[in-house]
C-alpha cells in the first residue's frame, strides 16, 4: 500500500476528512461505526482534537458546536452511546502497519497527572525515575514505532481498587470483567492483543516498563513465536550463560552489576564509533543454569555513562544492530507523545466515564495520525531531524 498525503484540519468548519486521504481515512477506521451519524460525530471530534486551542476536554470539544442538542449529541456520542472502540483500534494499527512501515511495536507506560479524585482510574501511583507518588491516571500504551516517528494504537487504563466498589463503578460505567491490575498485568493484555493482530506479528516487541518481570515476559513472548526486547531492572538476579562463555563463573548476579563489571564484554555500537558502546552478554535465568539462552543489553555513551535502562532478547533471534536499533525506539515514543499526543488531547480527558476515556483516547490516536502524516512520506514530527 503506498503512503498518503494526510493534512491537519482546517479551521473553516469543514470536515477533517472530507477529501483526499481523508476519504480513504475515513473509510478504513470508521467502517465498525454503523452508523452515518456516528461516523460524521467521530469526524467532527477528531477536528476539535486537532482544531482546538487549549485543552481537548470533552466540554470543549462540544462547546464549539452551536445548539444545546449538538453539544448533547456530543457528549452522548463519547461518555453513553454504545460503539465499540476496540475495532477502531485495530483497524488503526492495521492502517499504520501498511503506511508508517513501523520497526516495532512499543508498549511503554505512562501517567497523567490530575489534581483531584474524580476523573477516571485516578490514583497514587509510584514513579521510579522521580522516586514519589503522583495523582493521576496510569495507562499502558502501545505503539508502532520506527526510528522516524511513534503512532499510539492501544492504551491500557489501570484501575485502583476504589474505581471497583460500589456505587463509583456504577457511575463510570465499568464493565463486569474489567478488574483492578497492576502494571504488569496490564502489560499482560497489551501483549496478547498483539499477539492477535498476526501469528505472529509482523513487528517484533519493544516493552519499556519498569516495574515487570523482564525475564517470564521474555520467555512468555518467545513462547508465542514474537521477537522481543524487554526492559529488566538492574536487580535482575541472572546467571552467565556458561555454553557461550566458559571460561567466567555462574553464580547469581544483579544485570547492573553484570554490566558494569564486564568490560570485556563491550561492543562498538557502530563499526565508525568507537566511543559508543554497549554491554552484550550472554546470560540464563537466576531459577536455571540450562535455561534458554538470553542477552543482557546497556548502551554506553561516549563519555562512558551507562544508559538507566537494561534490556532482554533472546539470542539468536536477529542481529545485534537491529536489536541495539529497538533500544532506541522508546525515545522516539517519550518523544511523539510530548510532541502530538499532547497537543491533540491525549492527557485532557477529565470525565468519569470509563468508556468515554477509551472512546476519547481513541480518537486521539486517531488525531494524532492525522497530525503526524505530513505531505509526501516525511512525518510532520521529523521533518528536518537528522
Amino acid at each position: 500500500m503506498r503512503r498518503h498525503q494526510l493534512h491537519p484540519a482546517d479551521t473553516n468548519g469543514e470536515s477533517v476528512l472530507a477529501t483526499g486521504l481523508g476519504a480513504e481515512l475515513s473509510a478504513r477506521l470508521f467502517e465498525s461505526l454503523q452508523r452515518s451519524g456516528q461516523r460524521l460525530n467521530a469526524e467532527q471530534y477528531v477536528r476539535g482534537l486537532l482544531t482546538l486551542p487549549g485543552r481537548k476536554t470533552l466540554r470543549n470539544i462540544a462547546a464549539q458546536f452551536d445548539g444545546v442538542a449538538a453539544q448533547q449529541r456530543v457528549h452522548h456520542f463519547i461518555s453513553t452511546s454504545p460503539w465499540d472502540w476496540m475495532p477502531l483500534r485495530r483497524d488503526l494499527a492495521d492502517y499504520a502497519r501498511q503506511t508508517l512501515m513501523p520497526d516495532a511495536w512499543v508498549m511503554r507506560p505512562t501517567v497523567i497527572p490530575k489534581s483531584g479524585l474524580h476523573s477516571i482510574g485516578v490514583g497514587q501511583h509510584y514513579l521510579p525515575d522521580v522516586g514519589r507518588l503522583v495523582n493521576g491516571q496510569q495507562a499502558v500504551g502501545t505503539w508502532l514505532a520506527s526510528g522516524q516517528a511513534a503512532l499510539p494504537v492501544d492504551w491500557r487504563l489501570r484501575l485502583p481498587e476504589r474505581w471497583l466498589e460500589s456505587p463509583l463503578r456504577q457511575r463510570a460505567n465499568i464493565p463486569d470483567g474489567a478488574m483492578p491490575g497492576t502494571l504488569e498485568e496490564c502489560v499482560g493484555e497489551a501483549v496478547t492483543e498483539v499477539a492477535a493482530a498476526g501469528n505472529p506479528p509482523h513487528c517484533p516487541v519493544v516493552v519499556d516498563a519498569d516495574g515487570v518481570d523482564g525475564v517470564a515476559l521474555v520467555r512468555r513472548l518467545s513462547t508465542l513465536g514474537i521477537q522481543s526486547l524487554v526492559r529488566v531492572h538492574p536487580d535482575t538476579q541472572l546467571r552467565l550463560d556458561r555454553t557461550a562463555l566458559p571460561k567466567y563463573g555462574d553464580g547469581e548476579r544483579a544485570a547492573g552489576e553484570l554490566t558494569t563489571s564486564l568490560t570485556r564484554l563491550r561492543q562498538r555500537v557502530n563499526p565508525g564509533d568507537s566511543r559508543t558502546t554497549a554491554s552484550v552478554i550472554p546470560v540464563v535465568a537466576a531459577s536455571s543454569s540450562r535455561g534458554a539462552s538470553l542477552l543482557l543489553i546497556r548502551r554506553w555513551s561516549p563519555a562512558g555513562l551507562p544508559d538507566e535502562r537494561l534490556w532482554l532478547t533472546p539470542v539468536g533471534t536477529s542481529s545485534l544492530a537491529s536489536v541495539l536499533a529497538l533500544t532506541r525506539l522508546p525515545d522516539i515514543v517519550a518523544r511523539d507523545f510530548a510532541a502530538v499526543s499532547e497537543r491533540v488531547g491525549m492527557r485532557d480527558f477529565a470525565g468519569r466515564s470509563y468508556p468515554g476515556w477509551h472512546r476519547h483516547i481513541t480518537l486521539a490516536c486517531i488525531a494524532h495520525l492525522v497530525a503526524v502524516l505530513g505531505p509526501g512520506d516525511t512525518p510532520r514530527s521529523t521533518r528536518g531531524r537528522r
